[in-house]
């Protein structure tokens, strides 16, 4: 969430009135009301922005395999911010091993399940499964996560298993790409004459 100067300056007027009470003038008590119905808006955007998310990765599932691309772009962007795998996506994920981006992904969820599992028959309460506004903001190298593991030597992944063949088959590319036509004949090249 960015705010913008006059929003900072309310906030801040707020958090030092909230440190030394004082009565407050009635502007900046309209100020930090404006702010407050601000901050719920973008709190209620935020919430149907992971409704459309969620949404939109149940139809990029959907389209599998067509899809893949977008599909596990969005995955990715979901586990980041929380998303808790369902059952649909590993499903969609092991039809899709055999991409590198997938089988990685597959191992991710497959962990993510687990865990959400073993803390469902715990008792303890699970994260909401819904993710969180996709974001450019990333993780920098050498903080704390990369001080407190090691790094482990990169092995190769294993070889992908044998994707089990759906009930149609793929279509040929002659089915998909039309032959081509022949292009009509070119007319005769008139001759000059030397004159």
């Amino acid at each position: 969430m960015a705010f913008s100067a006059d929003e900072l300056r309310v906030l801040r007027r707020a958090l030092a009135n909230a440190l030394h009470p004082a009565p407050l003038p009635d502007d900046d008590v309209q100020d930090c009301l404006r702010l407050a119905g601000s901050v719920d808006e973008v709190a209620g955007e935020a919430g149907r922005l992971r409704a459309f998310l969620l949404a939109d990765l149940a139809r990029y599932r959907d389209a599998l395999p067509g899809s893949a691309t977008g599909y596990l772009e969005l995955l990715q962007d979901a586990l980041a911010a929380g998303y808790d795998p369902r059952p649909e996506d590993l499903a969609a994920l092991r039809l899709q091993r055999c991409r590198p981006v997938a089988a990685a992904l597959l191992e991710r969820c497959q962990v993510l399940a687990e865990r959400s599992v073993r803390a469902r028959l715990a008792g303890r309460a699970v994260p909401a499964t819904a993710p969180a506004p996709r974001s450019r903001l990333l993780a920098l190298p050498g903080g704390r996560a990369a001080a407190a593991e090691p790094e482990r030597p990169k092995t190769p992944p294993a070889p992908p298993r044998p994707v089990p063949t759906p009930e149609r088959p793929a279509p040929k590319p002659s089915e998909v790409f039309p032959p081509r036509r022949p292009a009509p004949p070119a007319p005769p090249a008139q001759q000059r004459a030397a004159g």
